[in-house]
């Protein structure tokens, strides 16, 4: 017998839980991201959040026997960290991650994945429909994706890959990503540059619109708030639904998936907006088999789901390997 524990790091939440050997959660806890100063707050969230769901589970840390994380990227595996993250201030360059969650457990098994990697591994282990080839697919303060063809989970040397929020859709490259580089998916379409593209379009375009776009609290929620209502926003959601296209066909044409599982805040709270658009113009855009578009069936809880399934399955989110 022995518990097992799962944790999201993201820009804006740190998630944990702890479960049995049987997967039931025990406990949980979630707490904002810190912004700084330094990359050790980030890391001193992390162990703050698992501490308190064992509380909450009232089991003690070193009762947990593998434990998983999904995190922000880039990744750096072999030394256990996540380097400058694209969506955390620029303060934040390293945040140690396997070591210090290793020392709480007082365990070696510590598996650590970029968040989509975990989500891809969350839906392999839970759904109902989990093909071979499928793509987890996040569209929240930053894009990017978890895959597995032939039904195995693509990582990477490194464990960066599917990192497809930095496929260049826009090689004018009028906005720059937060990783500093032009024209890619996420500088378009994630939540937290969504404001600068509509900024942008009513650069170019100054229309009366009710978007309070020059309010420096402007937000990706303020647009899908105003569908319908007001032709400006109306306009920006056809934008970045092009360029979500875009990038959904890019990944069709990449890794031939039979579904797309699609999760983060911005789908999941504007599904008709954000996931209609893109399967009405990807008939238009692919060569090859379409497949089906889906949101998560996690919901938010994909990531620790699927960081709770690799440390049950020692990494792999395969069923078959679950050993007790």
């Amino acid at each position: 017998m022995g518990n097992y524990a799962g944790v999201d790091l993201g820009a804006t939440n740190v998630r944990a839980v702890v479960a049995d050997d049987e997967g039931r959660i025990l406990g949980a806890h979630r707490q904002n991201t810190p912004q700084g100063p330094t990359g050790i707050a980030v890391t001193e969230a992390v162990l703050s959040a698992l501490r308190t769901a064992c509380e909450e589970a009232d089991v003690d840390p070193e009762s947990i026997r593998a434990a998983g994380i999904g995190s922000i990227g880039p990744l750096d595996l072999a030394e256990g960290t996540v380097e400058n993250p694209a969506n955390l201030p620029d303060t934040i360059d390293t945040i140690p991650l396997t070591g210090p969650v290793a020392q709480l457990i007082d365990d070696e098994e510590v598996y650590l994945h970029n968040d989509t990697i975990a989500g891809v591994i969350g839906e392999r282990f839970h759904s109902d429909r989990n093909p071979d080839d499928m793509v987890y697919l996040t569209i929240s303060s930053g894009i990017g994706a978890g895959v597995t063809v032939d039904g195995n989970v693509l990582s990477g040397w490194d464990g960066n890959a599917g990192e497809v929020g930095h496929m260049v859709v826009d090689p004018q490259g009028h906005l720059t990503c937060g990783c500093g580089k032009d024209g890619h998916w996420e500088a378009y379409c994630s939540g937290n540059n969504i404001p600068r593209y509509a900024r942008l379009l009513h650069e170019e375009d100054p229309v009366d619109t009710a978007l309070p776009v020059d309010d420096p609290d402007f937000s990706a929620a303020d647009v899908f708030a105003h569908a319908g209502e007001d032709t400006f926003a109306d306009h920006v959601i056809d934008q970045v639904a092009h360029w979500n296209a875009m990038g959904v066909a890019n990944i069709i044409h990449a890794y031939a998936p039979l579904v797309i599982y699609v999760g983060g805040a911005v789908a999941l709270n504007n599904e008709e907006l954000v996931l209609d658009p893109i399967r009405e113009r990807l008939d238009d855009m692919v060569f090859t088999n379409l497949p089906e578009v889906s949101l998560t069936t996690l919901g938010d809880d994909v990531v620790v789901q699927g960081a709770l399934a690799s440390a049950m399955t020692r990494g792999t989110g395969d069923r078959s390997r679950m050993r007790n």
